[in-house]
């Protein structure tokens, strides 16, 4: 299998970027094979969902972080679960973390956005994990696609833990109007749950139209990505992508 580009900057501004999202289960499993995972993933952007949320959650996911060559950019607790850690190589314009409506009796969702800069692109990023429950996802899909519009940025990104299969109604709304970067340019394994018997892909990583995707999918036979350490690390396999970014106009 041909291997994904590595992250570059073109002469015309745009940028070669490689986003990672992965579920890291709040780094109850082997926080060592999932930093290996996502050092080998060399990723410019990581889209975490559970990370951790309660006592020390900070210092605990900045040690990921720092294990896998990576920096926190938001998220976590003030996000309720979702994160980005990017590379040095991002020059970060500006973060938000935003909380969903809680429905009673059911876990308190939210994203984690930013806006970011390689090179000439200029980029709106998301992360997220939406619900279990059906009817509440779906709501949670139209709100998403109204937190990238918000994001004021031309070229967007999103990726997380989908909770649904690509057949369903919330990953067919976000589709809809996003590419589903595994569809678009298939790579790599395609199922992400579980790591002992992966038979569904419920995590995903979406782009705007103007991104051009050029691979996207489970990165099983990545250099340095074990079969070992993916059934290690936590209870979701990664989905990686590679993207060219165009330049952002001149003002």
């Amino acid at each position: 299998m041909e291997l994904l580009p590595n992250s570059r900057t073109e002469s015309d501004g745009s940028a070669v970027i490689r986003v990672l999202s992965y579920n890291i289960r709040s780094m109850r499993d082997d926080t060592a094979a999932l930093a290996r995972v996502i050092t080998a993933c060399a990723p410019d952007l990581v889209l975490v969902q559970e990370a951790p949320r309660f006592f020390r959650w900070r210092k605990k996911l900045a040690r990921l972080a720092a294990a896998s060559g990576q920096v926190i950019l938001t998220g976590g607790a003030t996000a309720a679960g979702p994160a980005i850690l990017c590379g040095l190589r991002a020059a970060v314009e500006r973060t938000e973390d935003v909380l969903l409506p809680l429905t009673p009796g059911l876990h308190r969702r939210g994203f984690a956005t930013a806006v970011v800069r390689f090179g000439g692109a200029r980029l709106g990023v998301l992360s997220c994990h939406l619900s279990l429950q059906r009817d509440e996802r779906h709501e949670q899909g139209g709100l998403l696609l109204d937190r990238l519009d918000a994001l004021g940025a031309e070229h967007v990104i999103a990726g997380g833990d989908l909770n649904e299969r690509p057949d369903g109604p919330t990953f067919r709304r976000l589709a809809e109007r996003l590419q589903d970067c595994r569809t678009t340019a298939p790579w790599g394994g395609e199922f992400t749950s579980t790591p002992a018997d992966p038979h569904q892909r419920i995590d995903a990583i979406f782009a705007g139209q103007g991104i051009e995707v050029l691979g996207c999918g489970v990165p099983l036979d990545q250099p340095g990505v074990t079969r070992a350490d993916l059934a290690a690390a936590t209870d979701h396999l990664p989905v990686l992508a590679a993207l060219r970014v165009p330049a952002a106009p001149v003002a």
